[in-house]
């Protein structure tokens, strides 16, 4: 049967919690890419360590001379290649090591709608893409976070089954969701006060003097 498979966390958090510097980046970072919370940012930073991790590993067992540590160093370059992190070709560990958290973050699927133009606001992306409005190469996505590749990036496009892949859609034409009509009868306004033509409450029985 297998032993079974325990699910490992994905982020690590701040060793202090309390850096007003660094909650202030986190904060305009949150705000620039429409994130959820801070643990979308905290599994980007983590995705980058690791990068930076195997790009560190492998300076020093080319320095070495390990001949398969350089086979595996092309095959990390190629990788964050496709990825579209690094450039195609000319890269080198040194810019694995000069990489940043909005490198990651601009090649999430939630950035790359918003600037492809299919919404108007990073967290409208996001609400597209979880409402099931999103697909790549016509396979719907709901998940705003996951990393697109340089392949992949021009399959990005509205899935056919949604209603939004309508140019005449409300929401394309205007950028907001329609908010729904007041139900009928319902709420206090001026709508609701009894007009001339309009007949008035029962008047109920009169009590003797």
């Amino acid at each position: 049967m297998g032993d079974p498979k325990f699910s490992r966390a994905k982020f690590e958090r701040p060793s202090h919690p309390w850096e007003a510097e660094r909650i202030k980046a986190e904060n305009e970072l949150l705000k620039k890419y429409g994130l959820k919370n801070k643990k979308e940012l905290w599994r980007s930073q983590y995705v980058l360590r690791r990068f930076r991790q195997r790009a560190r590993e492998l300076q020093a067992r080319v320095r070495t001379g390990d001949k398969q540590a350089e086979k595996e160093r092309e095959q990390l370059l190629r990788r964050l290649g496709r990825l579209g992190l690094l450039p195609l070709e000319g890269t080198t560990l040194d810019d694995v090591l000069a990489l940043d958290v909005e490198a990651i973050l601009s090649r999430r699927l939630q950035t790359l709608t918003f600037l492809k133009g299919l919404a108007f606001t990073p967290r409208q992306a996001r609400q597209f893409i979880v409402h099931g409005h999103v697909s790549i190469a016509g396979r719907r996505v709901t998940i705003p976070g996951i990393l697109v590749s340089r392949t992949e990036e021009n399959g990005i496009t509205y899935d056919e089954r949604s209603v939004i892949s309508s140019d005449l859609h409300p929401v394309r034409q205007t950028g907001q969701i329609p908010t729904p009509p007041p139900a009928e009868g319902g709420g206090e306004g001026p709508e609701d006060e009894p007009g001339p033509d309009t007949p008035g409450p029962a008047p109920g029985p009169e009590r003797e003097a």
